[in-house]
């Protein structure tokens, strides 16, 4: 009979030393996964959310998702409250299948995996938006100065985006000085950080939205008459009134619009998709091209086939440096009739 695979535990050390300094590769991890998805070999059904009644800004996320070769699932709860007490919001691991017995073979700390997926998916996006609009921006902003933020800010510049300004806003000052200290650290020499998102956006041509909010909080399309490229990584900060003054693509058209995003408001207040210009997938393949003359807004959901593409990368790094922690007779029960 076949045997089961041996089952590691992949730590939150492992899992950084494996993605530090190689954020290229894991950016053409994540493109080669984009692509597979959007050829349609992948599966990745819907995100299930549990929610909680007595704590609604909470929840946990379960993301299943197979790449033909590996199944698994993602597993992330984000409790906003956690900052105050001085924890990171959002925890995770990931739950890597074998794709010929079903059998899990490691479970890997997951909140750096799913942060570099992020960064790199908003780092592939930005990368080719920009090139086919003809011009990389050089004044960035960041609304929302947490974890996520500062793994984009990486990944963008790992992919040779050069600022010459760089702009700040967070509701928290401390969390936007915390993170002007990082961008500075990291080469940054003109930061600024913004008491009004009205100040940041009108200044930037390039705008990444990292936030938690739970509803739209950006309402004026003027304040992006300019034309900026936007990362819009946290989904639910622009209103539709936005979403419908600019050219619009998304990781995965049917993923996106539902859980009360910002693309999924506007498609409930005009009853049609027209102002989706498509998938990433059309734009890394040249069938889509963003025009220069409007703002260009890209919001991911985040596809489980991502967490399990970087996973999977992950695994086979520190396997390859022999640093696997196996856990002896993980599975017990493996004679039918005992």
């Amino acid at each position: 009979m076949n045997q089961p695979p041996s089952f590691a535990v992949i730590s939150g050390d492992q899992v950084k030393d494996a993605l530090d300094g190689r954020e290229q590769r894991v950016v053409e991890t994540v493109e080669a996964a984009y692509r597979r998805h959007g050829e349609g070999g992948t599966v990745n059904p819907d995100s299930y959310f549990l929610r909680f009644p007595d704590r609604p800004s909470s929840r946990i996320i379960a993301l299943p998702a197979s790449l033909g070769h590996v199944h698994g699932i993602k597993w992330i709860s984000s409790f906003p409250e956690n900052v105050a007490a001085g924890l990171p919001r959002a925890s995770a691991v990931l739950i890597l299948n074998d794709a010929e017995t079903g059998y899990p073979f490691a479970c890997l700390e997951s909140s750096i995996i799913s942060a570099a997926r992020t960064a790199a998916s908003a780092a592939l996006a930005a990368t080719r938006l920009a090139d086919a609009r003809g011009a990389r921006p050089r004044r960035a902003g960041f609304v929302g100065a947490g974890l996520i933020a500062r793994y984009i800010h990486t990944y963008l510049r790992a992919a040779g985006f050069a600022f010459d300004e760089v702009g700040v806003h967070d509701l928290a000052a401390a969390h936007a000085e915390g993170f002007s200290g990082y961008l500075r650290r990291a080469g940054e020499t003109a930061v600024t950080v913004h008491d009004k998102a009205e100040d940041l956006i009108r200044s930037c041509d390039l705008v990444v939205f990292a936030t938690v909010a739970g509803e739209p909080h950006v309402t004026d399309p003027g304040w992006f008459a300019h034309a900026p490229l936007v990362l819009h990584i946290s989904l639910r900060d622009l209103s539709p009134e936005i979403i419908l003054a600019s050219w619009n693509v998304l990781d995965d058209v049917d993923h996106c619009l539902k859980a009360r995003t910002s693309p999924h408001l506007t498609e409930e207040l005009v009853g049609h998709r027209d102002f989706v210009a498509g998938p990433l997938y059309d734009v890394l393949t040249g069938a889509l091209v963003p025009p220069a003359d409007r703002p260009v807004v890209f919001s991911p959901f985040g596809l489980g086939v991502l967490d399990l593409a970087v996973g999977l990368h992950v695994y086979e790094h520190v396997a390859a440096a022999g640093g696997l922690r196996t856990v002896p007779g993980f599975f017990r029960e493996l004679d039918r009739y005992g």
